[in-house]
């Protein structure tokens, strides 16, 4: 198994005919989802790192190809949505999938704890308000599911919080804001709005190797606190609330997809795949000029010979 920084001599040239299956990452509508059946890693998509690294940039211009695509027509906007346990290499899939894109079609936001002026609205607000225009692609680094995850395993969060229910919650609470979630994500698509929700399945053992890399690394000391470490130590309570999610949120319109993230490369190859598969299934076209702005566009020519 190769990995970072550490190439394997390339025996052939094939990034041009990798072949990415993204239906085997997707979980389907209605499934019980036991994230133990699903991989953390599996046999790498590419032969060393080299040709990883030109699959990734290939990719990207396809990706920023079809971004042009998608802002000129204007008509269909696209979210992209990363969760995961620390370490899960969210940060680094965002940065090499879309480094090719225009930063004028794509903008990213990061959810932390919610704000006092926040928690004032019901728990879709301060995320909707960043929902992407049309012709572009929104990313949220963390979303409005940490409001099923993190306060499911805490929920001394959503007793703060002061919200309805929010004193004894039940599976009932759980019930009422899955359906809020793909309520409100039905009707983003029925409104132009394509959504692909990306879950970076780690290992306890890979974020572990991570933490003490940054630990050991001082330009990755700032990514380390302690409070990583007591999250790691309700690892079992989020794996059981993010397979309720996933298996209560994934619908044919707003799929999850369950990448393996143990390889941090491979990772970021699927859900590279995955984002262009979807922008390719848009059948998207550069608008036609109509006769009066061919005229038009005539009479400028003539004027700048």
């Amino acid at each position: 198994m190769p990995t970072l920084g550490q190439p394997v001599p390339m025996t052939h040239h094939s990034w041009r005919t990798v072949s990415i299956d993204c239906k085997q990452y997707q979980v389907k509508e209605g499934t019980t989802v036991t994230l133990k059946e699903w991989p953390t890693i599996e046999p790498p998509l590419y032969t060393s790192l080299e040709q990883c690294a030109q699959l990734l940039k290939e990719h990207a211009t396809q990706l920023s190809d079809l971004q042009q695509l998608l802002y000129a027509e204007n008509k269909i906007a696209l979210l992209l949505i990363f969760q995961g346990m620390d370490a899960a290499g969210k940060d680094g899939a965002i940065k090499h999938v879309m480094s090719g894109v225009n930063p004028q079609g794509c903008q990213v936001f990061s959810f932390k704890h919610p704000s006092v002026a926040e928690l004032q609205h019901d728990f879709l607000w301060r995320t909707t308000r960043e929902l992407p225009e049309r012709g572009r692609i929104g990313i949220f680094n963390r979303s409005y599911y940490e409001e099923v995850l993190i306060t499911r395993v805490h929920p001394d969060i959503l007793r703060s919080e002061g919200v309805p229910g929010g004193k004894n919650p039940g599976p009932a609470t759980w019930h009422d804001r899955y359906q809020s979630i793909t309520h409100l994500e039905e009707h983003l698509n029925g409104n132009g709005t394509r959504i692909i929700k990306f879950f970076l399945h780690l290992s306890k053992g890979e974020q572990r190797k991570r933490f003490i890399d940054r630990i050991n690394d001082p330009d990755k000391n700032w990514k380390f606190s302690l409070a990583d470490i007591t999250e790691r130590a309700c690892w079992p309570q989020y794996r059981a609330a993010y397979e309720k999610c996933l298996g209560a949120t994934s619908t044919a319109n707003s799929p999850w997809y369950v990448v393996p993230a143990d390889d941090k490369a491979n990772a970021q190859l699927i859900v590279s795949e995955v984002v262009l598969d979807l922008l390719r299934s848009l059948d998207m076209s550069y608008p036609k000029a109509s006769a009066a702005r061919i005229r038009e566009l005539g009479s400028i020519r003539k004027i700048l010979k």
